[in-house]
């Protein structure tokens, strides 16, 4: 089975690995094109580009589809175009051009958290249960029927990027034995029912803290939000990020945003909520390094601090 495979970043390479190590034959590797990076702006190649390039397979790259990169991909005579994380829309003439389609694995189970960030929503809303699913692209936004899906439990302390990388590994599994399935004829794809739900891209603003919130809600926040674009607030006007916190239920006293220090050699910095505190675990300070909040607390010493609300 002839197999173009599209992907961009880390969460791609997984499913790269596991198709080749899967013995497809994998005639082309389509990606974004090279991007700049750093504070120098060195431009460079995708994660999955480079991996494409170590495994010695044909690499394309490109931003938006054409009608040129239609008859590239055409000359390949793929079977089936596999997707993960490509980032780019797909024409309609282009779905058209493999004989199975184009089979995308989508970090949700769908019809939930159709869209750009569905891991990072799932936290956010305080899911139990997430997954990943297959299905065939069609002209809809992750409206396709669904070949196949598993799933995966949400813990207290997942971020995104933790999480992500759990189903980027259990996802390419998923997708090779998807692709086996079409190619011997045993799989059929059906269409996605239940309830829908969006997971629109995150934007900065969206990774702001409010701390008038209570706990919970800001907690599973921040930690949608982690990696990236990151968890922030504003402290002395300046932009200070939050990557990890720890509840601490027994500090209700504080006003939200209210930052107190406690204890001596191993500081505690608690913020305000709208409901109980919130310890600090790791942070990052502006113009600093991401680091402990011991650490940062330690430099404060007595000094009140104050997050904007």
């Amino acid at each position: 089975m002839k197999v173009l495979f599209a992907g961009t970043p880390d969460v791609a390479v997984p499913s790269l690995n596991a198709l080749v190590n899967a013995g497809f034959d994998v005639v082309g590797v389509l990606t974004r094109e090279d991007a700049p990076v750093g504070r120098k702006k060195v431009m460079t190649p995708s994660v999955v580009a480079l991996r494409a390039t170590e495994l010695g397979l044909n690499v394309i790259k490109a931003n938006k589809f054409s009608e040129e990169l239609a008859q590239e991909i055409k000359t390949l005579e793929p079977d089936v175009a596999a997707v993960v994380a490509f980032g780019v829309i797909l024409p309609k003439y282009a779905l058209e051009i493999p004989a199975h389609g184009w089979i995308n694995l989508h970090f949700s189970l769908l019809p939930a958290w159709r869209g750009a960030a569905p891991v990072q929503h799932a936290i956010m809303n305080g899911d139990d249960i997430t997954g990943a699913s297959t299905f065939r692209i069609d002209e809809g936004l992750d409206t396709g029927a669904v070949f196949g899906t598993l799933t995966e439990v949400l813990r207290p302390e997942d971020t995104a990027g933790e999480l992500l990388g759990r189903l980027a590994d259990s996802g390419a599994m998923l997708l090779t034995q998807t692709l086996s399935g079409i190619d011997s004829g045993a799989l059929t794809a059906v269409p996605q029912s239940g309830d829908i739900s969006l997971a629109p891209k995150i934007s900065l603003e969206d990774a702001r803290i409010d701390w008038s919130l209570p706990a919970l809600v800001i907690r599973r926040r921040i930690n949608g939000v982690t990696p990236a674009p990151g968890a922030w607030t504003v402290l002395d006007g300046q932009r200070f990020k939050v990557a990890a916190t720890l509840p601490a239920q027994d500090v209700r006293d504080l006003q939200p945003g209210e930052v107190r220090i406690e204890g001596g050699k191993k500081p505690r910095a608690i913020v305000g909520t709208g409901s109980y505190g919130l310890e600090l675990a790791t942070v990052q300070p502006p113009g600093k390094k991401m680091m402990a909040a011991a650490d940062w607390a330690r430099g404060l010493g007595s000094e009140n601090v104050r997050f904007e609300a």
